[in-house]
């Protein structure tokens, strides 16, 4: 078998030539790979140090001190950790509205010459005590004669009750009568006050005797009946609002006489009977909903 053809020259250049020009290329790459493994040697803790310094809270911000080895010879490097700002999450947030903020509780006679808290406490009580009776005569799934007495009536004379024109009277579990014999002239316009009441009534006439039927117990009648008590409360909180700006407009009189923290704290003492009361409407109002749904 003839014996193969030599490589060609330019074949014969890409590789070294002789035994001296291959160990010059192996000690040119050892010499890259050193040095490439020395600068990972250095850079590697450094690197770690500043990850770990940004992950780390505020608290432990502290130097660190990493050990490196450079040209063989030890060395000492410090990197200071990087202070990290914490916000508050949404759930933080949240965890943080649902706790009791510190209470006022002042001694109503100190500051008697100021204002008087007491009065304040009966008006605000007095609207809680007008939303009952409210209630109870008007938010009922069975109407009963008393129901119609808090209709006001727009006479000649002013603004009547019904009760006061008329002689109310039940004469059947679904039947209510008003007699309207004494102030017959304000027939017509009792009539238009008790279809405007917000009851769901609709009254029929014979002469000065005004027929009120009771109208079904349905699922309708007490999905109304809930959006009266609505109504009825938010007219209660409306009232409420007006004794506390009453209160609050009076204390401002005061501020030329009493030192400010004075004033802010009986300010402070205002709005929370004020908060007090709007919770103590918002239970009611959640009650009487349940009663009227069942």
């Amino acid at each position: 078998m003839a014996p193969a053809p030599p490589p060609s020259p330019r074949w014969r250049r890409s590789f070294p030539s002789n035994q001296g020009d291959s160990c010059e290329c192996s000690q040119g790459l050892s010499s890259v790979m050193a040095s490439g493994l020395r600068c990972f040697r250095l850079v590697h803790p450094v690197f770690c140090n500043s990850l770990a310094a940004w992950t780390r809270p505020v608290s432990e911000g502290m130097l660190k001190t990493v050990s490196g080895r450079q040209n063989d010879r030890g060395q000492s490097m410090a990197s200071p950790a990087v202070p990290i700002r914490h916000f508050a999450t949404k759930k933080a947030k949240a965890k943080g509205k649902g706790q009791l903020q510190t209470r006022v509780n002042l001694n109503a006679a100190l500051v008697e010459d100021i204002i008087s808290l007491e009065e304040v406490d009966e008006e605000m009580k007095s609207v809680m005590e007008v939303l009952k009776d409210n209630f109870n005569k008007t938010v009922n799934i069975r109407t009963s004669p008393g129901s119609l007495d808090h209709i006001t009536v727009v006479t000649a004379d002013g603004k009547l009750a019904l009760n006061q024109i008329g002689q109310i009277s039940m004469k059947s579990p679904q039947l209510i009568l008003v007699n309207m014999a004494s102030f017959p002239e304000c027939t017509a316009a009792a009539i238009k006050a008790i279809r405007e009441s917000g009851m769901n009534l609709n009254p029929e006439v014979e002469g000065t005797l005004i027929r009120v039927p009771i109208p079904k117990v349905t699922r309708e009648h007490r999905e109304m009946l809930v959006k009266l008590a609505k109504q009825n409360t938010n007219k209660a909180k409306d009232s409420l609002r007006k004794v506390r700006t009453n209160a609050m407009n009076k204390l401002k009189k005061s501020k030329d006489k009493v030192s400010e923290d004075t004033i802010r704290l009986i300010e402070k003492q205002i709005s929370q009977m004020a908060d007090d009361t709007v919770a103590e409407l918002d239970r009611h109002l959640a009650v009487k909903t349940k009663e009227l749904l069942g």
